[in-house]
């Protein structure tokens, strides 16, 4: 498997620090939540970006890619029933394709449960085509960037819109487009029917990107989720992808959870 982590685990730590850190814990990849750069990605000029890309390969690291999309921004809607709104979003979501080609990735995981709910007064049905529409302002700077724009399925418990895997596959297919793929995040897959291997395998023909933690918001072996089963059914299906830590609840402080998830990650791969 190839792991990597997210940066925002790192808060107010410096770039080339997070970098060294994390390569010396064995990780090969460094995803990126763009407000940990500036408030907005168009705010980090290229050769910024081009540095930080620098800085992250002299590691021995690839930065694979950006999350977090439209977090901790103002303007921006996914189902915006304003025609306007969707062409800005789907504009900003074509300036990041740009950036994360510019630090050297190939990724986009699009979440940000604020960003994407069902508008007052609209059905899923009005989501669904305001979410298709706004997707499409982006897909030529994917194609030409190649960068792969990736849905991420979330809970009831953090949005209303695109909760499950099938809903993920089923806009994919509308799409029609080679460059958006579907993300899992194990988190996100406590809201799933099924279990974590069965959505694994119903889905590995979209899957294209890959987030571990726990279902209490922690590191992979900080709770109760068995990870053997689930790396075992990424290797099962032969995902080629990334296997990125991405926690959301920081204690006990990030040098420990990047530790101890890569050391807990490799020893279910030896168990599978």
């Amino acid at each position: 498997m190839k792991y990597a982590i997210c940066n925002e685990t790192f808060e107010g730590w410096e770039h080339s620090r997070v970098c060294d850190t994390v390569a010396e814990l064995g990780y090969m990849g460094l995803e990126v939540a763009p407000f940990t750069l500036a408030s907005l990605i168009t705010d980090v000029s290229s050769p910024q970006r081009v540095e930080l890309r620098r800085t992250a390969e002299a590691s021995g690291l690839t930065i694979l890619g950006l999350h977090w999309l439209l977090a901790k921004t103002e303007g921006f809607q996914l189902t915006s029933p304003d025609e306007s709104v969707r062409r800005r979003t789907g504009e900003y979501l074509a300036d990041l394709a740009r950036a994360a080609a510019d630090l050297g990735g190939t990724i986009l995981v699009l979440g940000s449960p604020l960003q994407r709910k069902i508008p007052v007064g609209k059905t899923h049905r009005d989501a669904d085509e305001f979410a298709l529409d706004t997707l499409r302002h982006c897909l030529r700077a994917l194609e030409t960037n190649r960068v792969m724009l990736c849905l991420e399925p979330l809970t009831i418990h953090e949005t209303d819109f695109l909760n499950t895997a099938a809903e993920g596959v089923g806009m994919i297919r509308r799409l029609g487009h080679p460059n958006v793929k579907l993300h899992l995040d194990v988190k996100a897959m406590a809201g799933e029917r099924a279990t974590i291997p069965e959505v694994i395998q119903a889905n590995a023909d979209h899957l294209h990107h890959f987030h571990a933690n726990d279902f209490n918001k922690r590191g992979p072996g900080f709770g109760d989720v068995d990870f053997i089963p689930i790396l075992d059914a990424l290797e099962r299906v032969r995902y080629p992808g990334w296997v990125s830590v991405e926690v959301f609840d920081y204690s006990p402080d990030p040098l420990t959870i990047a530790r101890e998830s890569i050391r807990y990650l490799k020893s279910c791969e030896g168990g599978c």
